[in-house]
């Protein structure tokens, strides 16, 4: 009886354990996790993530002396002019880890896909925008193995010089541009345009002219073919079509949520900036900045004290710290520092304040400079460079409608300051500043290139450099890829603020 039992025993666990094991890969897969992803919704990740980062607000928007800081440690930067490695590796981290990655995943996913051919084009475009800004910034940088670490397992990529990058990426926007196809699949999806393919087509013709423009001083030549091909292909002329990243508070700006946070008091407009706009009675800065009237703290910084009265607003001095902020706001008569004028963070900073990658606005006033050095021969450069300053006027009330501005106050502008001819590309190129306000990436590559507005050098006292030119790589580079990270260093220059990228020589 003993034996019997033992035997049932027996059976039974072999029963049991043969059942288990013919459900064992049904009982352990999750029927709720995704196991594929739709690469529309990758596309729409590397969007997402091409908005500028903190950094860009200390660095990029700090050189082109918009909007600084007087405090040091963690945010120091721009104003001081020297290298804080925190913050010029962010651009860098963030353009990889969540645009790069994404982009080549995608293109190559659908390499043999016929049928989302448009997805691909896409993708290609928003590729080309994002290494476009890396190399602006960084000059050298991983660009043709850049991001191929999951598909091709390359984890240490080589540097590629600027002058190959840029060759590539103006033959990556013609031939994407030139590939979309109206019949093809209609990505709804896609968050930038929803699909519209003419709308992708103006986009990559507007980087193609931005990329076309950036060749002014090392390629002319080369840069009246691009630009011609540009324009003639048919660039972004309405605010309707820009593009732009549209946050919301689930996925809010990276700037605004910064300045709406525990920065909140802690940047400035700038004097040279602000000066600027009151001098020419220019109704933008009424749109875009306020002043606390009478805070001697960040607390003290509320509604109810605010003004956006152009007459009152008061830049910071360029290159203060702490202490010499203090000094120079009594000397200018403010009851404290926290009297400067501040990008606005309850209009166009707030935290689902729009992104702007390329506008209607920026490429009018590149087609009134390609216009005036001949490159193109339609419309003349006064009706560009009009058009340039009224869609920029026009774009701020899109950001908030307590920025909007009147029409006949636009009409006023263009009256009482009329275009030079005799001074175009430094008005042209000034207005581009202005117009390329918190797009820091942009603002600072085009001071470089153009060499306006014409600023004066930071003075503070302990800075590296006079005018920084580009940013250093980041010390997870140096450290992890450093034979590639030398190797690019060797023949661009010392990695640090002062060397010029390829097209700024």
């Amino acid at each position: 009886m003993k034996k019997i039992s033992k035997y049932l025993l027996i059976i039974l666990v072999v029963l049991y354990s043969s059942a288990c094991d013919s459900n064992f890969d049904e009982l352990n897969t999750n029927k709720v996790s995704a196991t594929s992803i739709d690469p529309v919704f990758q596309l729409n990740a590397a969007i997402v993530g091409c908005a500028y980062p903190n950094g860009s607000l200390v660095y990029d928007m700090g050189v082109v002396q918009q909007i600084v800081t007087p405090n040091s440690g963690l945010i120091s930067g721009a104003n001081y002019n020297q290298d804080n490695r925190t913050l010029t590796q962010e651009l860098w981290q963030g353009y990889y880890r969540n645009v790069i990655k994404n982009t080549r995943d995608v293109i190559t996913r659908l390499e043999e896909n016929q049928t989302r051919s448009n997805l691909k084009e896409m993708t290609r475009i928003i590729q080309a925008f994002a290494f476009m800004v890396l190399t602006d910034d960084y000059g050298s940088i991983p660009y043709f193995e850049g991001g191929k670490g999951y598909s091709d397992q390359i984890y240490l990529p080589v540097y590629d010089s600027q002058e190959a990058i840029y060759a590539d990426l103006i033959k990556e926007l013609t031939e994407a541009t030139a590939a979309l196809n109206e019949s093809g699949t209609l990505e709804s999806a896609d968050i930038l345009y929803q699909g519209d393919v003419e709308k992708w087509r103006s986009f990559g013709y507007s980087l193609l002219l931005r990329a076309g423009m950036r060749l002014s001083k090392v390629d002319p030549s080369r840069a009246e073919q691009v630009v011609q091909s540009a324009v003639q292909g048919g660039v972004i002329l309405a605010n309707s079509d820009n593009a732009i990243i549209r946050h919301d508070p689930n996925y809010t700006n990276p700037i605004g949520n910064f300045l709406n946070a525990t920065e909140a008091s802690n940047f400035y407009l700038t004097e040279p900036f602000v000066n600027y706009l009151k001098n020419t009675n220019d109704p933008r800065l009424s749109a875009i900045a306020v002043t606390y009237v009478g805070a001697k703290s960040g607390p003290e910084q509320t509604p109810a004290n605010e003004s956006y009265e152009a007459a009152i607003q008061v830049g910071i001095p360029m290159g203060n710290d702490n202490a010499g902020a203090v000094k120079a706001a009594s000397d200018l008569g403010l009851v404290s520092f926290y009297e400067f004028a501040q990008a606005d963070r309850r209009r166009v900073t707030k935290n689902t304040a729009p992104n702007f990658l390329v506008t209607a606005s920026q490429n009018y006033l590149l087609m009134a400079e390609a216009r005036e050095r001949g490159w193109i021969s339609t419309g003349t450069v006064e009706e560009y460079y009009n058009a340039g300053v009224r869609a920029h006027m026009n774009q701020l009330g899109t950001i908030d409608e307590e920025s909007v501005i009147d029409a006949s106050d636009i009409n006023g502008y263009l009256q009482g300051n009329p275009f030079d001819a005799s001074n175009a590309l430094e008005q042209i190129n000034t207005q581009y500043w202005v117009s390329s306000f918190l797009n820091g990436p942009e603002a600072f590559a085009n001071f470089r290139r153009s060499g306006y507005p014409e600023l004066a050098p930071n003075p503070y006292p302990g800075k590296e450099v006079e005018f920084i030119n580009r940013l250093t790589y980041p010390n997870s580079e140096i450290s992890v890829n450093s034979e590639n990270v030398q190797a690019a260093i060797s023949t661009q220059g010392p990695d640090n603020l002062a060397t010029k990228v390829w097209w700024d020589k």
